[in-house]
């Protein structure tokens, strides 16, 4: 993964984060606004061309950072996220 260029943005209007790979995107996290400031991750993907090269752990983790940053907290309905969660106990203060 380390020869690859790999960025994540956060697409405000599609309410997603997008992961990209050389310039192409290769996944999304999506969630919804929820009331009392909390972001709903309902969903990761991480296309089949790019499967198995380990992005949805800095996607996740980069959507999780925006978000505390912005001082909101998250509710997850995502499996991705979930296990995430589970495997990364420092983010376990975010959950609403």
């Amino acid at each position: 993964m380390s020869d690859q260029n790999i960025s994540v943005d956060h697409d405000e209007g599609a309410r997603r984060f997008v992961v990209t790979v050389d310039g192409r995107e290769a996944g999304y996290c999506s969630y919804v606004p929820r009331s009392g400031d909390v972001r709903d991750f309902n969903h990761t993907v991480v296309d089949q061309a790019f499967r198995g090269r380990g992005l949805s752990a800095p996607l996740i983790q980069a959507a999780l950072d925006d978000t505390r940053e912005a001082g909101l907290k998250i509710h997850s309905s995502c499996s991705a996220v979930d296990h995430f969660l589970n495997k990364n106990e420092e983010y376990r203060d975010l959950v609403a």
